[in-house]
């Protein structure tokens, strides 16, 4: 006659699995590589673009672990302090790389300092200046809302375009369901 109070070796083994999934269930945000200058990659801007790498910076968010990947020919990209990146020094980089395409990961949060090694192209707009953010744990829900919404005292204003709930799934989360899905599934046929 069988034993129906006492837990099997497996019952327990599928709650601990179970526990560790649910423990180590901390999604992260992923890692991305971005191109400089997208299409027109590392290059010297014309006159009437010197501001093309500032307008590019302003449209991305770094984070630490991110890649920046600088195209280019005939020229260099040189990773400088912020004093040289102000006065265009070429003289002093903290790295140089002139290989024609250069991946650079962003290890650390702060301010990073490019600029081209070529003379005149960093006076001419050839320089890129970013702010890269700490790595932050996505959040798995919305905060909740501590106090109901105030009376209505007049039109609510339109939502704008860029408005709108952010969804995020990463691939650990994506990898944590399926296998609490499947554990599931082989603790209930047992």
């Amino acid at each position: 006659m069988k034993n129906t109070n006492a837990a099997s070796p497996f019952a327990l083994f599928c709650i601990s699995v179970m526990a560790i999934l649910v423990a180590t269930n901390v999604p992260v945000q992923a890692v991305e590589e971005f191109k400089v200058g997208d299409d027109l990659g590392w290059i010297e801007p014309d006159a009437n673009h010197t501001s093309l790498y500032s307008q590019w910076a302003a449209r991305n968010r770094f984070h630490v672990g991110d890649s920046l990947s600088f195209e280019y020919k005939n020229d260099s990209v040189l990773v400088v302090s912020k004093y040289e990146y102000y006065h265009c020094n070429t003289s002093k980089p903290i790295a140089a790389f002139n290989n024609g395409k250069s991946v650079l990961k962003l290890d650390r949060p702060g301010p990073f300092y490019f600029i081209s090694g070529v003379p005149d192209h960093c006076r001419n707009g050839q320089r890129l200046f970013i702010d890269v953010m700490s790595q932050h744990p996505i959040s798995p829900s919305p905060p909740s809302i501590a106090f109901p919404p105030a009376l209505d005292e007049g039109p609510s204003p339109s939502p704008s375009p860029s408005s709108g709930v952010q969804v995020s799934v990463t691939l650990r989360s994506v990898f944590m369901a399926v296998t609490a899905t499947f554990v599931t599934f082989l603790c209930s046929a047992a």
